[in-house]
């Protein structure tokens, strides 16, 4: 009783510090993020889908179709008849665009309300990321760590400040990986029997089921640590000599993961559903306008456009086909018609995304008038850009951390080892099977915290392996200089980040490799 007494209070403060570091981090995260995020004061980039989407799901229930001046009508306040009434041929589900809804709800139709969502979204991924990295090595120092890299990623910050889903995906992602990473732990404790309900699992399926309600690639995401939490359970089991010796391996697999595809899949399927209400509530426009065939696509959906079912149960089916049926649609313009797209200009391979070897100019003005004036005589050139480009220090640096996490997993088989190598591969290599399509290297946003899950695991290693204070003062000396390579790198690059109005010569010394022009 005296031993424990004497170790709560040591126990109260790690936990309370274990909150305190990382919503500090979150904080400056948020501060960071939101600062100016108003400016520029026009739709940037893709912005102007989702942004207009988020809009209309506020409006009327389901996305419609805008007017061709609508942009420039939005931009001056004038918010009266941008919509045409007709529903929306949309490419990606409405989870994202009802997270950038509630901003527009609350701080109104501009550049500000539709940015909002995403600011705090890039800061409360943060706080998950720094304390799911501080439950995998159990120093709030590292979690902390983890946090603070993810605020100083370039592509991280940027997405932030942008009203795009994969900022979102990004955050749904992570909060899915840390909910079962958590029931990890959980069940571990709880290994005499079987639990048919478990918390964290169904928190995870939750998560991922609003990851793939934001966008399809959330799937990979679903099915790899889906898979996962049934592979580390079972393991455990196994090797556990009380629950070993009465069941196989067969039948632990299926009482393991029947309840776990129910919990994490099932659930994330009625969540991805639940995400298409409005199309649902809605769907007699749809099959007005697609049901018949559209444009090129010239499949019609079914008699029962023509024909509705009667009565509620009919309804409810016809409605679910035709969601069917638009699914169908849409798959085929991902997978078909976008094929034949022109070519874009930032378009690039997934195998240099680790890398970033080709960003994203979301912005740039470089026909700036000679009487604008940015730290130079007047007359000389000026610019401004917003480029998605991932910090180098973070990104270079965490391409390693992946390698030598493979060989740590290798070594050591810890199970922490496989998380950054897993999440990655989930949310990197489907991509190279879309290679036939401009696809964006913007869309690694999703990888940058497993990357950094590496930085941090590896960075854990090096301080639990020191042996003399020599050692600790050379380790603590390498991380500090790190940390501080990667502050002095996102300072550097901040301009070009934020369309920060700066002389020709000093945007030239920020492209350190020309395919980033």
């Amino acid at each position: 009783m005296t031993s424990l007494a004497r170790l709560s209070p040591y126990r109260w403060s790690d936990r309370l510090w274990g909150w305190i570091g990382p919503v500090a981090v979150a904080v400056l995260a948020f501060v960071l993020r939101v600062w100016n995020v108003g400016y520029p004061n026009k739709f940037v980039f893709d912005e102007t889908y989702y942004a207009k989407d988020a809009w209309s799901l506020l409006q009327h229930g389901y996305v419609q179709d805008y007017t061709d001046k609508a942009d420039a009508q939005i931009l001056k306040g004038d918010l009266s008849g941008v919509f045409t009434g007709e529903p929306s041929w949309i490419v990606h589900p409405d989870g994202g665009k009802w997270l950038i809804a509630i901003g527009e709800h609350f701080f109104g139709f501009d550049s500000f309300g539709w940015r909002i969502s995403g600011v705090v979204i890039g800061a409360l991924t943060v706080l998950v990321l720094a304390r799911l990295v501080r439950r995998m090595t159990g120093s709030t120092f590292i979690g902390c760590l983890a946090g603070l890299l993810l605020t100083v990623d370039g592509m991280h910050f940027v997405m932030s400040r942008l009203s795009l889903l994969d900022i979102f995906l990004t955050f749904w992602i992570v909060c899915g990986v840390a909910c079962l990473v958590a029931d990890r732990d959980w069940i571990r404790a709880r290994l005499d029997r079987y639990h048919a309900l478990r918390p964290w699992q169904l928190a995870a399926g939750l998560c991922l089921g609003m990851a793939c309600a934001t966008k399809w690639s959330g799937v990979y995401v679903l099915a790899a640590f889906g898979l996962t939490c049934v592979v580390w359970e079972v393991l455990a089991r196994m090797r556990n000599p009380r629950t070993a010796m009465h069941h196989g391996w067969v039948r632990t697999t299926l009482r393991v993961g029947v309840p776990a595809f129910a919990s994490i899949v099932l659930l994330a399927g009625v969540v991805y559903l639940v995400s298409w209400t409005g199309f649902l509530l809605h769907h007699e426009a749809y099959e007005a306008r697609f049901g018949r065939g559209y444009g090129d696509y010239s499949k019609p959906w079914g008699a029962y456009v023509d024909r509705p079912s009667s009565g509620f149960l009919g309804e409810t089916w016809d409605a679910l086909r035709s969601l069917w049926h638009f699914h169908v649609m849409t798959f085929d313009f991902h997978t078909k018609e976008i094929v034949n797209a022109e070519p874009h200009p930032y378009q690039s391979h997934p195998g240099g995304w680790l890398l970033q070897w080709r960003p994203v100019g979301a912005d740039a003005q470089f026909d700036l008038p000679k009487t604008t004036q940015c730290g130079q005589a007047p007359g000389s050139t000026c610019i401004r850009e917003i480029l998605i480009l991932g910090n180098p220090v973070v990104w270079w640096s965490g391409a390693v951390a992946l390698l030598g996490s493979i060989g740590a997993w290798i070594i050591t088989r810890r199970w922490v080892w496989g998380v950054p190598l897993i999440g990655v591969a989930a949310c990197w290599l489907p991509w190279f099977l879309s290679t036939d399509r401009p696809i964006f290297s913007f869309y690694a946003v999703t990888i940058v915290p497993f990357t950094i899950i590496a930085i941090s695991l590896i960075a854990n290693a090096l301080l639990r392996a020191r042996s003399t204070p020599r050692q600790t003062y050379a380790v603590g000396l390498v991380i500090g200089l790190y940390v501080l390579a990667a502050v002095v790198a996102f300072c550097y690059f901040h301009p070009i980040w934020t369309d920060t109005l700066m002389p020709y010569d000093e945007w030239r010394d920020r492209m350190w490799l020309t395919r980033w022009i």
